[in-house]
């Protein structure tokens, strides 16, 4: 088989914890995806058919989800945000956990709603609407990409749905959480196709699947 394979890992605070689990599977990257100063999004690895790509968290789903890449590593919050129908998630790796949540003032949000809704500020508008629809309630969300928390200081929305953590930067910018919509952790994707048509696909995801049982037995 003479067609290399596409790894796409994510940017940001998967990546760190995502390598050893990698590495423990048989995908290793080139040295040089380890250069801070390294702008490339395209690495090779120990692998003569595989090579890695480089990119933000949403964007590992759409390659893998359209057959640009055959598998990836992203949180769970992507791939119930996108919900692509060629996407399969195999294995929790039990990794890079947080949560999704609603948060807002320690005073209240009320000022900032309108009469018959919410405005809520995220990157995750299509989770977020589907909480806030199961209440009864309709939100209008406002796409941001990041620097969520000041949004409602600035009376750009009166709630947030993001990322949490530890809480630290929601105490800091003096928001409080009013409601957890997902629990989350890291996942090895695969396109459905490559699956079924592509044996080293079955394979590394054998592969990941055993660390995990191997983890989690320990």
């Amino acid at each position: 088989m003479n067609d290399r394979l596409t790894f796409a890992v994510p940017k940001g605070r998967i990546l760190d914890e995502a390598l050893p689990v990698m590495a423990r599977a048989g995908v290793v990257p080139e040295a040089g995806f380890h250069d801070k100063a390294n702008r490339s999004l395209t690495f090779a690895t120990t692998r003569d058919d595989m090579h890695l790509i480089r990119v933000r968290a949403f964007d590992v789903a759409t390659f893998v989800a359209h057959g640009a890449a055959q598998m990836g590593i992203v949180g769970s919050d992507v791939i119930e945000e996108f919900d692509y129908a060629d996407l399969y998630a195999p294995v929790d790796l039990d990794i890079g956990h947080c949560h999704l949540s609603v948060a807002e003032p320690r005073e209240g949000a009320e000022s900032v709603d309108g009469a018959s809704h919410l405005r809520v500020a995220t990157k995750y508008p299509n989770l977020t609407r589907r909480h806030f629809e199961q209440q009864g309630i309709q939100a209008e969300c406002v796409k941001l990409n990041g620097a969520m928390e000041i949004a409602p200081a600035l009376g750009l929305a009166g709630r947030i749905v993001d990322l949490v953590s530890t809480g630290t930067t929601l105490r800091e910018n003096g928001l409080v959480e009013t409601s957890r919509i997902l629990d989350i952790s890291a996942r090895l994707i695969v396109n459905r196709a490559s699956l079924k048509t592509d044996p080293r696909v079955a394979a590394l995801v054998e592969a990941f699947r055993a660390d995990a049982a191997a983890r989690e037995a320990a």
